[in-house]
């Protein structure tokens, strides 16, 4: 056990940072007085926005609590002729919900040094990485204001580049999860798909010697004693945590996770160029064996529709993130969720303790 990732929270328990609105300060504020880690998403913010968002968090509670970053997509944009094709394929969306397709060329880092300046300038506990990993200037500097660092990874290769950066710790997502893939690198050519949670965790903790938080499908207490078993410090759960009022997700959204109508999640590129996770409806079974590998150019292209399906209350035009564990998600107040997982989690745990005992 890592004595600096575990004395964050009194829990092994992470609430996932979910871009896109639905980890709003109360929701973190609310996680983090009730035991857990929680955090704030950067992605998808402006520099302002993020800052805005910290002060209200530190309004609401004065423990621990991380600030997630998208890190700036590597390489050349996309095909500027594959996303043409792509914005004739979504000119019928435009017509049916009366806006106009975004610009795809609106900007590819996310405003990322902006908000590392903000993050390095008034420091917060806990800072992770999604989509890549930052060098080692970057964790260096923030070990210098004592800011706790974590990178997602998908493979024990992302994962030892990370220990390597010189991160504090890595989060390992499993195929599972819902919302985006963390991949370091998105290969256009690979097939969408991933690495179950329980395996990975496995290959990461023989390949680093870094504290692991595990991630993708977990909702209960005894997932969590499953994948600190396997050799993880604590548990990452977004799903889970999608649904409770303090969540700033679309009530369409938190209604679609348990809703017989959608039965299944897959991963697809449909909705922003990157594969994410996510439950199968009309404009993901329609548009995503033809979208693009390219991300954010997808990602600014959908935007309007995204926003116009969710004013038209049609739940088959939005982006429905989920994981695979989404029919397990419980109507509760987060900080009652935390305290339900926990004793779970001691349940759990006491058991395997009394069957070790027996054996």
């Amino acid at each position: 056990m890592s004595t600096a990732l575990n004395d964050l929270s009194r829990y092994p328990i992470v609430q996932a940072p979910m871009a896109g609105g639905a980890s709003v300060p109360q929701l973190v504020g609310a996680v983090c007085e009730a035991g857990g880690l929680g955090f704030l998403a950067g992605g998808y913010k402006t520099a302002g926005g993020l800052y805005q968002e910290i002060k209200q968090v530190r309004g609401l509670t004065g423990q621990p609590f991380g600030v997630n970053l998208f890190m700036p997509p590597g390489g050349q944009p996309a095909d500027p002729a594959a996303v043409e094709v792509y914005r004739h394929q979504l000119a019928g969306e435009a017509t049916w919900y009366e806006t106009a397709l975004g610009d795809p060329d609106s900007g590819r880092d996310d405003a990322y040094d902006a908000k590392l300046a903000i993050l390095l300038e008034d420091p917060v506990p806990v800072v992770s990485f999604t989509f890549g990993c930052p060098d080692r200037d970057t964790f260096d500097a923030f070990a210098r204001v004592g800011t706790f660092t974590v990178v997602t990874v998908t493979s024990a290769e992302e994962a030892q580049a990370a220990q390597w950066a010189g991160a504090d710790a890595v989060c390992v997502q499993g195929v599972e999860a819902g919302g985006h893939q963390s991949t370091h690198r998105d290969d256009p050519d690979a097939v969408l798909g991933g690495t179950g949670l329980l395996t990975l965790v496995t290959q990461v903790r023989e390949t680093v010697q870094l504290p692991i938080v595990a991630t993708g499908g977990i909702m209960r207490g005894a997932q969590i004693a499953a994948v600190l078993a396997a050799g993880a410090d604590a548990a990452q759960l977004g799903t889970a945590f999608l649904v409770c009022p303090e969540s700033g997700a679309h009530p369409l959204h938190k209604q679609a996770l348990t809703n017989p109508l959608f039965v299944r999640t897959e991963l697809t590129r449909a909705f922003s160029g990157r594969p994410a996770r996510g439950l199968v409806n009309r404009f993901m079974r329609e548009h995503g064996p033809y979208a693009p590998a390219a991300y954010p150019e997808v990602h600014h292209l959908t935007a309007p529709l995204r926003k116009a399906a969710a004013t038209a209350g049609d739940a088959q035009g939005m982006a429905l993130w989920a994981g695979q564990g989404h029919r397990l998600a419980r109507d509760l107040p987060a900080g009652q969720l935390v305290e339900v997982l926990a004793a779970e989690l001691d349940t759990a745990l006491t058991a395997q303790s009394h069957r070790s005992t027996a054996s």
